[in-house]
């Protein structure tokens, strides 16, 4: 295997200058996420999501962006799951944005929910998100029980699956420069206005 410090990257394609930014955050970052879009990215709405519990002990996982307004940040999971027990005993949460965490409605969640394929909806139904399970078989064997139990009619969804509003207080954006010298532009919410600031890279 390659030495893993001898890997190297030179990003010398963009500048990001806190003098020529948008003023609001948001509208950043619909810009470069339809530039994402656009260029062809895989899976451009994935993002990592950091949740910690009541004791501050932090984890990661990747989440994918189904919904950005101007107030915020929205994903969907299982409110069982590790992260919806974190968001339950401390509703912070980091994308690179950070913000407190709230449930959206549930008609909401319940409109997500049914947009999406009817094997997206067995899955989260048949999927005890985040607990420990015997093995593959077991989860494979209540997809195929709830396939054939909602063959014949509309599947729907459990109290305990539904989606998170993120609601932004910093965002902050990172563009790559030469030598390292990477631009980072920060966002802070205060009484309602966004203040820009540069970080040191």
């Amino acid at each position: 295997m390659k030495n893993l410090k001898d890997i190297r990257n030179e990003y010398m394609l963009m500048q990001l200058d806190e003098k020529d930014v948008h003023p609001d955050p948001v509208h950043l970052f619909n810009q470069w996420l339809q530039a994402a879009m656009d260029a062809g990215v895989k899976e451009p709405t994935a993002m990592n999501l950091a949740t910690a519990d009541n004791t501050g002990k932090p984890s990661s996982r990747i989440v994918l962006l189904k919904d950005v307004t101007e107030n915020g940040f929205t994903f969907f999971t299982n409110y069982n799951s590790k992260k919806g027990k974190h968001l339950a005993e401390n509703p912070h949460a980091c994308l690179r944005i950070e913000g407190k965490v709230e449930k959206i409605a549930s008609a909401d969640s319940d409109a997500y929910f049914n947009s999406r394929p009817p094997g997206s909806r067995i899955g989260a139904i048949s999927s005890p998100q985040s607990q420990v399970i015997p093995n593959r078989a077991y989860i494979e064997q209540k997809v195929d029980e709830n396939t054939r139990k909602f063959s014949d009619q509309a599947t729907e969804r459990p109290d305990y699956w539904g989606g998170y509003h993120v609601m932004p207080e910093t965002i902050e954006f990172w563009q790559g420069r030469e030598s390292r010298l990477h631009d980072r532009i920060l966002y802070t919410l205060k009484n309602g206005e966004w203040k820009i600031q540069r970080l040191a890279p």
